[in-house]
């Protein structure tokens, strides 16, 4: 059999227990394979009687002293509890062991045998007892005690022996591919990938586990990396018109204040890549506020002056919207046309406006999703700018992408990639680094309290609206829920509307609210009609109001650090100075030493990579996330040193030139996108 046969090929899965494996996503016989336990239980430490602790997991060797009685306990209208009891001894004591349902295993333990048990000791000072230990004879092979047992992710239907006994039928029938070439795995230490599932299913012991692990973690990361490095190799190949770059002082011109160092340099680099002849694949990577916005003005500019479009896609209609007040009045000195394409238009709206795109009258068309239907296409699609790249998947990219011949990609981030992450997600593309703030920007002061600082905290916030300042007011639910006593927006905005701050004007935003009330409530108090604004994250991403001092968020210890680093971000982006509240009652000392973090520093790249640290990648982004790979066994933050070795041996696999067949396949397998495939 391949590992590509379904798993339905092997002894007792029909058609029910099929179903239930693939709720865990495993489909084949490979899938099965790759499934790695999720935990290990120790099973290999042998304890006398008289050691066993309470409540501790634990493996003993004992002789039955007393033949094993069944009773059965009558129970009206159901099936009868059958408890069967024993007595074992080892040269340090004796231990009671009680089977509930269980009269056929039990009656297995013979008087007079010794056994190896792994069980949970129960009970105080008037007596211990054990029940249900799983057992085995001394001289069984050890699959259940004097081992390092495998815990597997379950789910309804499936128990861990279940999963078990199906990988080592896998095992007996097909064989785990290599994809690792021999000159890689010598290279770096690694065993085989059959030695490799076989520890990591069944360990022989904690070194052989390890090797294991590292071997797999390894191939992950190598596999992906070569995937990235072959699309990196890939754009050399292709080739475009050059750019005409000469004319951008008229850009600097038109500017009406001076562009960072910082800036300039990005700017130049992209200007580089125009240059180059090939389809420029850039990343601008920046902390909130430094000017990314600018850098992709400079781009879409050159791309007019050299008669191409270029797109401009927002993860939101605020920020969409945002973008087009802010670029609009800049390029109409300069002859540049700019349009908006937005989801809420009127369908007759979109039908005029993707018309006139798709007749070339527009220069810059800024958007959001709307961008990437097949309604909308352009005349002359040069440059395609993402904004906010983690809240757009590679195939959402690569649908914006097939506009256009071979249009640039220009990726902005507002959210600092830590290098262990950034090494992975963007690993296809050239990075740029604006780490330098424009002048005047506010340095934010951060405070965490409690609530026992509430009085004082809400008349700061009178203290703002005196001073003709505002305040966003930040919750982590909607509504209000019955398990969790979460501050949610709804209620707490009723509750300061009505009873704390009944003579200031507040406003409500939220997620479920559709985008046309959300847009006329965001443009309300940007322009001043409210005094504060309670919200969900939903504010998170490109809102620009320089009159809001104060950022007040609730239950702080509910966000990640990157999350309350660009909520903060919100702020201090006007004259006066501004400040950031978390609010939060967790007395857990990790988590009030996390929020103290944020309160340290400013710096958004220190930031991610404490968060990275703390919270993993896979909560890296929120819930929002999309384009993170879902490793199945490597761990970005703890196996940097894997990850840095897999990417060095990966780019000399695609330099040295064909890839072995193992390798190709898994490497198509990762790129599930057509328009990546290798041929």
């Amino acid at each position: 059999m391949a590992q590509t046969d379904s798993i339905r090929t092997l002894p007792r899965i029909g058609p029910k227990r099929a179903e239930l494996f693939a709720r865990l996503g495993i489909e084949t016989l490979g899938d099965l394979l790759h499934f790695y336990p999720r935990a290990y239980e120790d099973r290999t430490q042998l304890l006398p009687i008289a050691s066993l602790e309470v409540d501790q997991p634990a493996c003993f060797i004992a002789s039955v002293v007393t033949t094993p009685q069944t009773h059965r306990i009558p129970k009206p209208g159901q099936r009868a509890l059958e408890v069967t009891k024993l007595t074992v001894a080892d040269h340090t004591g004796r231990l009671h062991l009680t089977f509930f349902n269980a009269a056929y295993s039990a009656g297995k333990l013979e008087r007079g045998e010794t056994y190896c048990f792994y069980g949970t000791l129960t009970g105080d000072y008037l007596g211990y007892a054990m029940t249900n230990p799983l057992f085995e004879p001394l001289d069984a092979t050890g699959s259940i005690t004097r081992c390092i047992m495998p815990i597997y992710p379950l789910t309804a239907g499936l128990n861990n022996k279940a999963i078990q006994q199906a990988v080592f039928a896998a095992f007996a029938h097909c064989t785990p591919t290599e994809t690792l070439p021999e000159a890689v795995r010598e290279e770096y230490g690694l065993c085989d990938a059959v030695s490799a599932l076989h520890e990591i299913h069944l360990p022989s012991s904690a070194e052989a586990l390890d090797e294991a692990r590292r071997r797999l973690i390894f191939e992950e990361f190598y596999t992906f990396s070569v995937a990235l490095a072959l699309i990196r190799a890939r754009r050399g190949v292709r080739a475009v018109p050059p750019y005409e770059t000469d004319g951008m002082e008229e850009f600097y011109g038109a500017l009406s204040f001076f562009l960072t160092n910082a800036q300039k340099r990005a700017i130049e680099e992209i200007l580089s890549d125009f240059r180059s002849g090939k389809p420029m694949s850039r990343l601008v990577q920046g902390d909130v506020g430094c000017g990314k916005t600018m850098v992709a003005a400079a781009a879409a500019f050159c791309a007019a002056k050299n008669h191409r479009q270029t797109a401009l896609m927002a993860p939101t209609e605020i920020l969409a919207k945002q973008h087009f007040d802010r670029l609009a009045p800049l390029f109409d000195g300069c002859g540049i046309r700019c349009t908006l394409l937005t989801g809420s238009m009127t369908p007759q709206q979109k039908l005029v406006r993707r018309k006139e795109i798709a007749e070339g009258r527009y220069d810059l068309v800024i958007g959001t999703h709307a961008l990437l239907t097949e309604a909308t296409t352009f005349q002359n699609l040069g440059l395609v700018i993402a904004d906010e790249q983690h809240r757009f998947g590679v195939a959402q990219r690569a649908a914006l992408l097939s506009k256009g011949e071979q249009p640039h990609l220009l990726i902005m981030s507002a959210t600092p990639i830590p290098r262990t992450l950034a090494l992975i997600l963007y690993g296809d593309l050239d990075v740029s680094v604006i780490d330098e703030l424009p002048p005047g920007r506010q340095t934010v002061d951060t405070f965490l309290v409690d609530e026992r600082y509430r009085k004082r905290l809400n008349d700061f916030i009178r203290k703002q609206a005196e001073e003709q300042h505002q305040t966003f007011i930040v919750c982590p639910a909607i509504e209000e829920s019955e398990t969790e006593s979460l501050k949610s927006a709804e209620q707490w905005a009723r509750t300061l509307k009505d009873y704390v701050f009944p003579n200031l004007r507040v406003a409500l935003l939220h997620g479920k609210m559709k985008g046309a009330e959300k847009e006329q409530i965001m443009s309300a108090f940007a322009a001043h009609k409210y005094d504060i604004l309670v919200s969900t994250t939903v504010i998170e991403v490109g809102v620009d109001v320089p009159n809001a001092t104060l950022m007040v968020v609730e239950n702080a210890d509910r966000f990640g650090l990157s999350q309350l680093h660009q909520l903060r971000g919100r702020i201090g982006r006007g004259e006066a100075k501004s400040y950031c509240i978390l609010v939060s009652d967790n007395k857990n000392e990790e988590t009030r030493a996390r929020l103290k973090a944020l309160c340290a520093t400013n710096d958004g790249f220190r930031i991610a990579e404490e968060d990275l640290k703390l919270r993993g990648p896979g909560d890296f982004f929120g819930s929002r996330q999309h384009g993170l790979p879902a490793f199945r066994i490597g761990n970005l933050a703890q196996n940097m040193t894997v990850l840095e070795q897999a990417q060095e041996a990966a780019k000399r696999t695609v330099a040295e030139g064909a890839l072995p067949p193992n390798l190709k396949e898994s490497v198509n397998v990762l790129l599930q996108n057509g328009e990546f495939a290798l041929n």
